[in-house]
């Protein structure tokens, strides 16, 4: 049985206390955001997660979808599920009110995305993957295709999708065949196979738009020669009605290990009409913005599935009975006692804990960048905010995914056997959190993107997007008697990030294998340390509040003790990681192919 109840006060400690440094009312556009209209928000996201999608979890998983006669329907509830989702206006919550959205902060956005990924991880995928379409027609398409198509994006009675893979090549999008040829009338002929299409088709929308990576007839080789197209599965009336079917069909589903009822289809796309979106040849650019938000949220599809094993694990814990405290029996009334009381039970659950709140405080931060980038009137700041989220998204979206994984893990083994089998749906979400760490490219090659690309991005100006405020925060840190004991290991810690920083720079420029053979070492130490530094302010504010006098003393005193758990058996790997990274490739490349 799944439980799953909204973390609303942790939510509100992230949004209005931790980050309360930083003022959204201050943005243009985002006058009225107030903290009362943020918890109102949370409050009915919470209601609707728990109330309509969490029924829908289990249920959804064992019935999967299925094709139907060239149609893919989505199991028992979805729909209905998904026609109260739109109405009640959740698809338009970070959408421009130019086309009907609400146009709220990119911080209480990903807040809601996370009690839609607890709560049901599949249905998310549909909504999620429409965002990003959005996203990336309102950045790069012409004025006449964004006010035919945002608007029913934005409303939820049209969904998108982004097709890039395809059977024979992955991350290398240099290797698609599929081509695009100009007709007379300003369209194009769309041709070829994608596969892995999340949310390819369904019965939840009336219409469902792709964006189809694809090479004009006079692509230059490789990536370059890419180009962007908007191809939907019914060709709009001028009223934007649905007329007839284009060349598009789902050829067949995935058989999969997780998120059973999100379609992942193979799709054919077979002399389709299609538009251009952006300029010839320059379709990874138009995609990329698409593809940095699903990371993003991707990211936080890690951190849904921590919470949700976090919140079950807990409360298995509590209620299984088995042996007896090592100090003596605490429940001397039961039979035994509940197996919460045993220290590797807390190891567990109170690893999970601190990798949550962690990576919650640490998201938020990163999306509220978002809204500094896109609104601030200073260049500088903009530009600032657009350093700390380039530098960061790699990260957010492989170590919440890591630690989303780990941590689903971890709460089955909670369960032991009870967590291997179907009743509990604890192995669900194991299950469905593996994906997360591969689609929206695999986390090796986040790690790749991290040290090849924003480390020495402009001289290494990315880093001091992040590197700089750590520094004062542990500069004053230090010379507090109440945050010394949690500032000196992660200062430690911080040393070992820089140490590794300039090992990845002088090594991996002279040869780049030595780069990539620490990449992966290098994102999770560099994770860790963010986190670090998020306990660090968390514990600050924490004290801050007791010293006030705060009638939620419980509340505070556990993020001290979690943050003191962070720093004493969490952030203590940084030191393997470091080693691992100095280590070079030397044992890693040597061995010659046919020996493997």
């Amino acid at each position: 049985m799944q439980t799953y109840k909204a973390p609303l006060r942790d939510m509100r400690f992230v949004l209005q206390e931790l980050h309360a440094d930083f003022d959204t009312k201050g943005l243009p556009g985002l006058e009225d955001f107030t903290p009362d209209v943020a918890d109102a928000i949370l409050e009915e996201a919470a209601k609707f997660c728990t109330e309509r999608l969490l029924p829908l979890n289990a249920s959804g998983d064992e019935e999967g979808c299925r094709l139907e006669n060239g149609v893919v329907r989505t199991p028992k509830g979805f729909p209905e599920a998904y026609r109260a989702f739109r109405e009640g206006g959740w698809t338009a919550m970070g959408s421009d009110p130019a086309y009907g959205g609400q146009g709220l902060p990119a911080g209480i956005n990903k807040l809601v995305e996370e009690m839609i990924c607890s709560t049901n991880l599949s249905f998310g995928l549909y909504p999620g993957l429409s965002h990003g379409a959005y996203q990336a027609i309102q950045g790069h398409a012409s004025e006449e295709l964004k006010s035919a198509y945002l608007p029913k994006l934005v409303d939820g009675t049209w969904s998108g999708t982004m097709c890039l893979t395809e059977p024979h090549c992955g991350t290398d999008l240099g290797l698609l065949r599929t081509k695009a040829v100009p007709q007379g009338d300003g369209s194009y002929a769309i041709t070829g196979s994608k596969i892995f299409i999340s949310a390819g088709d369904h019965d939840l929308t009336e219409n469902i738009i792709h964006l189809v990576l694809a090479k004009l007839p006079d692509a230059p080789k490789g990536v370059k020669g890419i180009s962007l197209f908007l191809v939907p599965k019914f060709l709009p009336r001028a009223d934007g009605t649905p007329d007839e079917r284009n060349g598009v069909t789902c050829s067949a589903l995935e058989h999969k290990m997780g998120i059973k009822a999100s379609a992942t289809c193979q799709m054919s796309f077979d002399d389709a009409k299609g538009w251009l979106v952006g300029e010839p040849h320059k379709g990874m650019r138009a995609m990329f913005t698409m593809m940095n938000s699903e990371r993003l949220s991707v990211g936080i599809q890690g951190l849904g599935a921590g919470e949700a094993a976090y919140q079950g694990a807990v409360a298995y814990a509590k209620e299984r009975l088995q042996g007896r405290s090592l100090v003596g029996a605490k429940r001397p009334d039961l039979a035994a006692d509940p197996i919460i009381v045993h220290p590797d039970v807390r190891r567990m659950l109170m690893t999970i804990r601190a990798y949550n709140e962690g990576c919650r405080a640490l998201g938020a931060w990163v999306a509220r960048s978002l809204d500094v980038m896109e609104r601030h009137p200073d260049p500088a700041e903009r530009r600032r905010a657009e350093d700390f989220s380039a530098l960061m998204t790699p990260i957010v979206k492989a170590l919440f995914t890591d630690l989303g994984f780990e941590s689903a893990s971890i709460g089955m083994q909670v369960y032991g056997g009870h967590g291997f089998i179907r009743d509990h749906g604890m192995e669900q979400y194991v299950r469905d959190a593996r994906i997360s760490m591969i689609y929206e490219g695999t986390n090796g090659v986040q790690a790749l993107d991290l040290v090849g690309r924003k480390l020495p991005a402009h001289a290494g100006r990315f880093l001091r997007s992040f590197f700089h405020p750590m520094l004062a925060a542990l500069d004053e840190a230090i010379e507090d008697d109440d945050l010394a004991p949690l500032a000196q290991p992660l200062s430690k810690a911080f040393g070992a990030l820089q140490l590794a920083t300039a090992h990845i720079a002088q090594k991996g420029l002279k040869d780049p294998e030595e780069a990539g053979a620490a990449a992966t070492e290098y994102l999770r130490l560099f994770g860790l340390v963010a986190l670090g530094y998020m306990w660090l302010r968390s514990a600050k504010v924490a004290h801050t509040a007791l010293r006030a006098g705060t009638d939620e003393r419980d509340f505070y005193e556990a993020k001290l003790t979690t943050a003191r758990f962070y720093m004493e058996r969490i952030l203590p790997q940084v030191a393997g990681l470091l080693a691992g990274v100095k280590a070079g490739k030397g044992a890693m490349m040597a061995l010659d192919e046919a020996m493997f």
